[in-house]
């Protein structure tokens, strides 16, 4: 098992590695019983999200603060009025969106996303449309799911979907549905694994909500490799 040092190090390399990322010694990392919080400035909405992705692929890493700040260059700085054009054309050259299904709003460069669809990788697909987009701060997705399956038969698509899983040990994670909201338990060897879960869950028709509740266990993972 890392220690908060090791992980330290460990972060701040991935940082470096990670392409996304055009001067990771902008962001400084700081780590507390394998907490990690991310402080400092980078150029783009973009960069902030990939140094949280790279944050989040290192072993050791059980929770993550993003307290990072986008402060766009000249060159990037637009208009509201440009940026909602820009996302606008976005949305509407994606194919797994209906028609105007998005709304988009934009105000001081932070970009809202409201609406309604059926499936979550709608949701997910809308959100990376307008994520690479010059000029914005942040991204709200506030667009809703529409229930289309009876709650019934969500918890049990779920479970099944974990066991065809090749990365998920499914018997150490737990499902409950509440109507369309889903919770998951238990523990897991990785954050990949647990969001694994999480992405298996949410393609699950007629889910709403996932809260994952999933703990990362590194010190089994270690375990089994030897």
């Amino acid at each position: 098992m890392k220690n908060d040092s090791e992980v330290q190090r460990s972060v701040q390399e991935e940082l470096k590695w990670e392409p996304g990322v055009t001067n990771a010694s902008k962001i400084g990392v700081a780590v507390k019983d394998g907490i990690v919080t991310l402080t400092g400035t980078v150029n783009s909405h973009f960069e902030k999200w990939a140094a949280e992705r790279a944050a989040k692929r290192v072993f050791g890493v059980n929770a993550l603060a993003v307290e990072l700040e986008v402060k766009l260059p000249v060159f990037a700085k637009r208009t509201d009025t440009d940026i909602a054009k820009a996302a606008e054309n976005a949305l509407n050259w994606d194919a797994t969106l209906p028609n105007d299904c998005v709304k988009v709003m934009v105000e001081n460069g932070w970009v809202t996303l409201e609406g309604n669809v059926d499936w979550q990788y709608q949701r997910s697909s809308a959100e990376d449309d307008v994520r690479y987009l010059t000029g914005i701060r942040g991204v709200s997705n506030k667009i809703v799911l529409k229930p289309t399956v009876a709650p019934g038969e969500i918890k049990s698509k779920i479970e099944a979907a974990f066991k065809r899983s090749a990365i998920l040990d499914a018997q150490h994670i737990k499902v409950k549905a509440d109507g369309s909201k889903v919770t998951l338990s238990g523990s897991v060897s990785s954050w990949t694994e647990r969001e694994e879960a999480e992405d298996a869950a949410w393609a699950a028709p007629g889910v709403t909500e996932v809260k994952n509740s999933i703990t990362i266990n590194y010190a089994a993972a270690a375990t089994a490799a030897y």
